[in-house]
């Protein structure tokens, strides 16, 4: 778990300028993440998560303001952790349909590995707009949708993707369906296989993604591969040939 806020976070109550205070609030976003996980925002209580430390509720308050900003930095921790994972393990070197089938992956993963609480937790409290975190979590989404909307890009630029839809949709296009999927596996309570169902997803994704005429795609992006290939080979043989005349 990050052991700092992330800086799209407001200041908490008290800065933990030591070592120890540094500990402490580690311990207790880590002692809120499994009560949150486990009870939902709703059923938490910062009261619980005290005597999982064994100290008082106020050493709590004494780090953040209360209920709500603690659940928004776990919310925040979690999508820090996310997005690195995300950002470090991406195959840089991917195709455009290597590199969506393996953030569907990982989103289902991290969403779902470790059990459906925090599942529940993000999709909902997460969403939350009404309180004075909103903005913050709402920069964290934009982050953490950021290497999606990047792949699409790449796609729309090479052909592979349609371009007769803004980006924006089509991230929805592909996070509602994922979203339902998730919350099928929160309210059903059930372990799903993950590799299999993201397999399956991003193949049905994949397909609503492909422009209308995928062939005369396929025959664009083949004569653009041909037409750098030639411009390549062209650029090579230029200075051999400027070599040959010079040395006659």
């Amino acid at each position: 778990m990050s052991t700092a806020p992330t800086s799209f976070m407001p200041t908490s109550r008290r800065q933990p300028a030591g070592r120890k205070s540094q500990q402490r609030v580690r311990e207790i976003l880590e002692a809120g993440r499994e009560v949150f996980s486990e009870k939902g925002y709703a059923r938490a209580t910062t009261a619980e998560i005290a005597q999982r430390l064994s100290i008082s509720e106020a050493t709590v308050f004494s780090y953040f303001r209360g209920k709500r900003e603690l659940c928004a930095r776990v919310i925040g921790d979690w999508y820090d952790e996310s997005i690195e994972a995300i950002e470090t393990g991406l195959p840089r070197d991917g195709t455009v349909r290597q590199q969506f089938a393996f953030i569907v992956r990982m989103h289902l993963r991290l969403m779902l590995e470790s059990g459906t609480g925090i599942c529940e937790l993000v999709l909902s409290e997460g969403r939350t707009r009404h309180h004075e975190l909103s903005e913050a979590l709402t920069e964290m989404q934009r982050r953490y949708t950021a290497p999606l909307m990047r792949v699409l890009a790449r796609g729309q630029e090479c052909g592979q993707i349609r371009n007769d839809m803004p980006l924006r949709l089509l991230r929805s296009l592909i996070f509602g369906p994922m979203e339902h999927v998730l919350w099928d596996a929160t309210l059903a309570n059930r372990r799903t296989d993950i590799d299999a169902t993201a397999e399956k997803l991003a193949d049905v994704l994949w397909n609503a993604l492909q422009p209308p005429n995928i062939e005369l795609a396929a025959l664009a992006q083949f004569s653009q591969d041909v037409g750098e290939a030639m411009r390549r080979l062209e650029r090579e043989r230029s200075p051999r040939k400027a070599g040959a005349e010079v040395s006659r």
